[in-house]
């Protein structure tokens, strides 16, 4: 179990050891990948941003996942997902996200562009992977970026997603892997929801420290 965010992030960033001094980013998922992104950027000495990802929740149940929706367009449908639902009905979930992705774009990047990532390294952190939609929706969305190589890293996810992973990613680094997995959170000691203030609060403090001037 982790202590929090930062004490996962640490152990994650020395995981991923081996592309520190290396030309890779960091794409963290926010909110909650925000934080853990932050610190292992920072560890690593990479570049660091925000990949805006939202789920498609079912109208009767937003929590329950059907797919997943990146920020370009790209959409991941769930194939383990057991819905019943009209092309209309799926097609107004996908509006309803495609206008949260725009404000969250907005507000996390200040509507700039992701970074080029073309023939680069791209590390995809969160801070645990629940369905893995989502990092299945961005790991394609950077296939059509023509990232050189995608790694997906998160400090927990159930072994079954992990496998899963395997079938769409370069190489996956997951630290936990619990038997009984049903919650990111089970796996902290100290665990909240982020706020869009305190994810925007870690770009703000990149940007910060990218342009100090060092002496």
């Amino acid at each position: 179990m982790f202590a929090d965010r930062k004490e996962a992030a640490l152990l994650l960033a020395n995981a991923l050891e081996k592309y520190k001094g290396e030309k890779v980013i960091v794409l963290g998922i926010p909110r909650g990948g925000a934080e853990t992104a932050y610190y292992a950027a920072h560890f690593l000495n990479a570049e660091f941003s925000l990949l805006i990802v939202r789920k498609l929740g079912h109208p009767r149940d937003p929590e329950y996942a059907f797919g997943a929706m990146a920020e370009d367009g790209t959409v991941y449908y769930n194939p383990f997902a057991e819905i019943e639902l009209s092309q209309e009905a799926i097609d107004t979930v996908e509006e309803q996200q495609q206008k949260e992705i725009e404000r969250r774009k907005q507000i996390f990047r200040k509507g700039q562009p992701l970074p080029e990532i073309k023939n680069k390294t791209v590390i995809i952190v969160d801070d645990g992977i629940a369905t893995g939609a989502t990092i299945i929706a961005a790991i394609k969305m950077c296939q059509k970026k023509e990232a050189g190589k995608i790694v997906v890293a998160a400090p927990v996810a159930s072994e079954r997603i992990e496998k899963e992973l395997l079938k769409e990613a370069d190489e996956v680094v997951i630290l936990e892997t619990p038997a009984f997995f049903h919650a990111v959170s089970q796996a902290y000691e100290s665990f909240c929801n982020l706020t869009d203030q305190q994810a925007l609060a870690f770009m703000e403090r990149w940007e910060k420290e990218k342009n100090i001037v060092k002496p």
